[in-house]
């Protein structure tokens, strides 16, 4: 007589409740709504209000200057903690709380329903429009000016309206093609703990009828049948047990990037994590700062004064270059050119250095392979998101600290963030390498050059709070 198959062992706990998560995520979509639209409300008096009072004067406080205080929620707390919750919980800002996501998909349930063009589909997107909103938010001090702040955004979610009115039908065209984050958000995403996980068995075994099987909008447009990571996935929860197949699930940090990355390589993300959070990023923190940058512009001044050619001495309107002439704060046409020379020489500097110590690494293996090269780029994904965190997190400090309030132990817990994310990048090259290749030389061999690109890598972003 045949032996009974042993029970399989219950899930764990932990598991029972993200299941429970994603299905609460799935049944409560009217009240996440109630929340996403009282975001839109708080974002738009962000942007609003504070264009409408005048510039602090000296010796206001965050608690009693509306324009401080905008200043200390929208950069101080708002864009840090997002980029914080894209490591811890993947994109779930984009799909419970992002208010340019919730305009988008509201005003795209009146849209003309048009066909998504082939240029919007141009996989260079994501790198293009994070380059130029970051060297332009610099070049008109988006975070210190209300006007500024209100134009960049404002634009961003101008854009989002337009793209809703003209193209798809109850979905967010923008945030999956042209949002000018939306590159970094699926980067950094990568390194979450949770996702939706697909169960492709489960799915293929779901029989019910037809008409027993819910719609599911998909708003930011993404495969579920295949899809196997958290970049593209908003996490709102509204497929969570869609065909008994998709869960909110634990995974490793690691697994996306190790498990995943090398299956699809994306070239527009290379250069988005080389030569855009790596590189552009990198510059548009270090230049307020920066002895070259001085001496540059110093030099060029000093030439066109001798040659006597004054215009570009002159300023420019504030949307085009920084004109706060009332602050003292005014940047010429020679500032600007300066500006945008200098991040694009530093990030073309570091970007290239990094890509060429990674295509060493990648030959290293064996002969040689892009596929290699792309999967062995998204190992800098640890490095390029803490220092883009602790550069955003400065702007917190100088307003804390404006005010009276220092945080005890900042420097040590910034080195212990930066130290973590670089024995975090090498531990994933070391994942990556072994992939590739068993033989322990090499994999030796290919460490060299990959420790090269993510020291320098981290000596970049140290030296914004440290001098050597």
């Amino acid at each position: 007589m045949r032996e009974p198959t042993p029970a399989l062992p219950p899930p764990p706990r932990v598991d029972l409740w993200l299941h429970e998560i994603g299905d609460w995520l799935m049944r409560n979509q009217r009240a996440i709504a109630a929340v996403q639209w009282s975001v839109v409300g708080l974002y738009l008096l962000l942007l609003i209000v504070p264009v409408l009072a005048p510039l602090p004067e000296p010796g206001a406080r965050i608690w009693n200057d509306v324009v401080l205080f905008a200043q200390f929620v929208l950069w101080g707390l708002w864009w840090p903690l997002v980029l914080l919750s894209l490591v811890l919980v993947g994109r779930a800002w984009c799909g419970l709380l992002c208010p340019e996501g919730t305009i988008t998909e509201a005003v795209s349930s009146r849209s003309r329903g048009r066909g998504i063009p082939l240029w919007m589909r141009w996989s260079g997107w994501p790198f293009v429009v994070f380059a130029v909103t970051t060297i332009y938010g610099q070049m008109i001090s988006v975070y210190h000016y209300p006007s500024s702040a209100l134009l960049i955004l404002g634009a961003s979610t101008s854009g989002a309206i337009i793209t809703g009115l003209l193209w798809g039908r109850n979905k967010r065209v923008w945030c999956r093609f042209l949002c000018p984050v939306n590159g970094v958000f699926g980067v950094l995403a990568k390194l979450a703990p949770l996702h939706f996980r697909v169960d492709n068995a489960a799915w293929d075994r779901w029989n019910k009828p037809r008409g027993a099987t819910p719609v599911v909008n998909c708003a930011p447009l993404v495969p579920m049948r295949t899809m196997k990571g958290a970049s593209a996935c908003h996490m709102c929860g509204r497929c969570s047990s869609y065909r008994d197949a998709i869960t909110l699930a634990r995974r490793s940090p690691n697994r996306e990037i190790v498990e995943v990355a090398g299956a699809e390589p994306k070239p527009v993300e290379t250069v988005l994590i080389l030569f855009g959070l790596l590189g552009i990023a990198a510059a548009a923190f270090h230049w307020p700062d920066s002895e070259l940058y001085l001496w540059g512009k110093l030099q060029l001044a000093g030439f066109l004064l001798r040659h006597d050619w004054l215009w570009p001495l002159q300023g420019a309107p504030w949307w085009l270059l920084t004109h706060h002439p009332e602050r003292g704060d005014v940047m010429t046409l020679l500032d600007g050119a300066v500006l945008l020379g200098y991040i694009v020489v530093i990030a073309a500097a570091i970007g290239g250095f990094a890509a060429l110590c990674l295509a060493l690494a990648a030959r290293s293996i064996g002969h040689w392979s892009t596929r290699r090269f792309h999967h062995l780029v998204q190992a800098m994904i640890p490095v390029a998101a803490c220092g883009v965190l602790l550069g955003l997190s400065r702007m917190t400090v100088w307003l804390l600290h404006d005010n009276g309030l220092d945080i005890a132990g900042l420097m040590p817990l910034r080195a212990a963030l930066l130290g973590g994310a670089l024995l975090w990048s090498l531990w994933l090259g070391w994942r990556i390498i072994g992939r590739y290749s068993q033989r322990r030389w090499r994999k030796l061999a290919a460490m060299l050059p990959f420790t090269s690109a993510v020291a320098v890598s981290g000596a970049v972003w140290a030296r914004l709070f440290w001098s050597f």
